[in-house]
């Protein structure tokens, strides 16, 4: 049995930045699965759109889709616009939805490796306080995801951690940045927990002008790209099922 094509769902941005992280990080997917078929879609700014991929998989004959929303949290947009625009999927085509990337312990390890390659090492965990800093969200159970990651990092073993938002709520990356600083920390590292370059990515950058060390976003990282698998694999897990039983 053929299985279901992967639509990673990403929200779009007009930076172009945007996109070709998110194909980079469809190809390292697909790298560790070569006999899956790996799609990518947008919700917004950015072609194509999520209809015209489903359209087209359609036409194709396709037809057993996971859409996996590329989002960190259970936000406003995995609540409502990405079950909105699969719900419009053409008749025949049947699409399953993967949860979300975040919570999870591979996301800790790709925060790690951003700040390792950006400088720091194991052994600097002790000595340095962290900034997550994340695109931000109005729903309050999406924030609270990123407190909660905040204190995992923490327990994992750096001196302080404390989350930043670069929209909707507060505290901003800048002011995380100096709250460190007072508590006595000396050297303070900003980790952007975003996946791809866009406007709020750019505003956790500038928040980090007087960080020590500034991470990369996420992208396209073995360990983002080994969660999306086992997303996929966990909403796809009821066709094989059936499969092997017929």
């Amino acid at each position: 049995m053929t299985p279901p094509v992967l639509l990673i769902v990403a929200h779009g941005s007009r930076d172009p930045r945007h996109a070709a992280t998110v194909q980079a990080l469809a190809r390292a997917t697909a790298g560790l699965r070569p006999d899956l078929r790996v799609e990518t879609a947008f919700l917004d700014f950015t072609l194509p759109s999520v209809p015209a991929v489903l359209e087209s998989l359609a036409a194709q004959g396709v037809r057993d889709v996971v859409a996996l929303p590329l989002l960190l949290t259970r936000a406003f947009h995995a609540k409502a616009d990405i079950p909105s625009v699969l719900r419009e999927a053409p008749a025949g085509l049947r699409v399953r939805r993967a949860e979300v990337l975040g919570p999870s312990p591979l996301l800790l390890q790709a925060v790690e490796r951003r700040l390792y390659e950006a400088g720091l090492t194991p052994a600097d965990k002790s000595a340095t306080g962290l900034v997550l800093a994340s695109a931000g969200s109005t729903d309050p159970e999406a924030n609270a995801v990123i407190a909660e990651t905040a204190r995992e990092l923490r327990r994992a073993g750096w001196c302080a951690v404390r989350p930043a938002f670069a929209s909707a709520v507060s505290p901003r990356t800048e002011d995380a940045v100096r709250a460190l600083r007072a508590d006595g920390v000396r050297r303070v590292a900003v980790a952007p927990y975003v996946i791809a370059p866009g406007r709020l990515p750019d505003r956790i950058a500038a928040g980090a002008a007087d960080a020590d060390v500034l991470a990369d976003v996420l992208g396209p990282s073995p360990e983002l790209a080994r969660l999306l698998l086992l997303r996929y694999d966990a909403a796809a897990a009821p066709a094989r099922r059936w499969a092997a039983a017929v």
